[in-house]
């Protein structure tokens, strides 16, 4: 197992030299692969998107196209879960991911989203469920953002309670909407906070402000597609796709702007400049930013103890990147990062932790598959 002081060295020193200040950049990052072993729990899944775990150790796994399916004892059970809602699977629409309500061991109710609509008029849907072991009951909308768009990229989608059972709701900007995550009378471009029943959530910063969605957390989003929680501090992160360059990890607080597209590390894909500031008065900056891109999917903040020099620390999925990179903090502090399991050449499209501290990866594919990470 490799320790922090491995490869903290190299970061850090090339950091005095170039007299770098935080947002963290992209540093020199430390590429180990030894210390992982990587075990197959399923594959030929189409477009794995999101993971929960049963209480009672099943893995229920999202498909892009539609489907939802349940890892059981370690197999794939051939049949999918009855009951799930259509989807606009087009583009980068379909369904997204998956959450259980806090409380699912009395409930057992079961939390999706997804692409709703048609290709010229659609938006991000939340749903929730009964789930008896085998199909979706009950199904009911919870959530629906506003407004509806024509495009079929940048839903967003990501979903985490908190300790609350408050649901936060990660959401994109539409992509050709992007002037849209500086309004607050839209949903796009947004973090959400609701109730388990959808309401808008007591605590919120623009209840009450006229002209302002009641249920908006955050703003100036660009594609939020990974949202994670420091249990001992309540630190809530988020990260989000840049253009061609400029993707982010954020603390996320109430209230805040975190800039987009008035203030970007990034270009458009033409190589045209969005925004001539990356800094900007009353807008948040980084905690880390990347260029050029690595498209950052999904987030997790490891609290287990199989990986003891992993715990406090954010480990990221990249698409395009095709790693897991690892984000060590120290109270808050990046001190340095790792790019993981590099030697796949794969697409890492979400990760979240096991009940027994593994972590649980799913690959961006049409035969995408399920993994798990323990140490070697």
């Amino acid at each position: 197992m490799v320790t922090k002081k491995f490869f903290l060295k190299a970061p850090i020193f090339s950091c005095l030299l170039l007299a770098c200040s935080p947002p963290a950049a992209s540093l020199p990052i430390a590429a180990v692969q030894s210390h992982i072993k990587v075990t197959e729990l399923a594959s030929g899944l189409a477009y794995p998107w999101g993971a929960a775990f049963l209480p009672d150790g099943g893995l229920l796994v999202t498909e892009r196209e539609g489907r939802l399916r349940l890892i059981r004892d370690g197999q794939l059970v051939e049949a999918p879960i009855n009951g799930v809602p259509a989807v606009l699977n087009h583009g980068q629409g379909g369904l997204f991911d998956i959450a259980l309500h806090p409380d699912f061991a009395t409930n057992a109710l079961i939390y999706l989203s997804f692409a709703q609509g048609t290709k010229n008029a659609n938006h991000t849907r939340v749903v929730r469920a009964k789930f008896d072991g085998q199909a979706l009951t009950q199904v009911e909308t919870v959530f629906d953002a506003v407004p509806e768009r024509d495009t079929q990229a940048h839903f967003g989608g990501r979903l985490l309670f908190l300790p609350d059972k408050s649901l936060i709701v990660t959401l994109g900007d539409g992509y050709t909407y992007r002037h849209k995550a500086q309004d607050l009378s839209s949903d796009l471009g947004k973090i959400v906070r609701i109730t388990d029943t959808g309401k808008a959530a007591s605590g919120n910063p623009f209840l009450g402000q006229a002209g302002a969605r009641p249920e908006i957390w955050s703003y100036g989003h660009r594609n939020v597609q990974g949202i994670a929680r420091d249990p001992a501090t309540g630190t809530l992160y988020a990260n989000e796709h840049g253009p061609k360059g400029g993707d982010e990890v954020n603390v996320i607080q109430p209230g805040k702007n975190y800039g987009w597209p008035v203030i970007t590390y990034g270009v458009d894909y033409s190589g045209a400049p969005i925004s001539l500031e990356n800094k900007k008065a009353g807008m948040e900056q980084p905690l880390v930013y990347w260029v050029p891109s690595i498209a950052p999917s999904s987030m997790v903040f490891y609290t287990g103890d199989l990986f003891k020099a992993w715990k406090g620390d954010l480990l990221v999925t990249a698409l395009a990147g095709q790693h897991i990179r690892r984000i060590d903090l120290e109270a808050g502090t990046v001190m340095g990062q790792e790019s993981l399991l590099t030697e796949r050449q794969e697409r890492y499209r979400d990760i979240i932790q096991a009940p027994d501290g593994s972590l649980i990866v799913l690959t961006d594919d049409p035969e995408g598959k399920v993994l798990r990470l323990t140490p070697k």
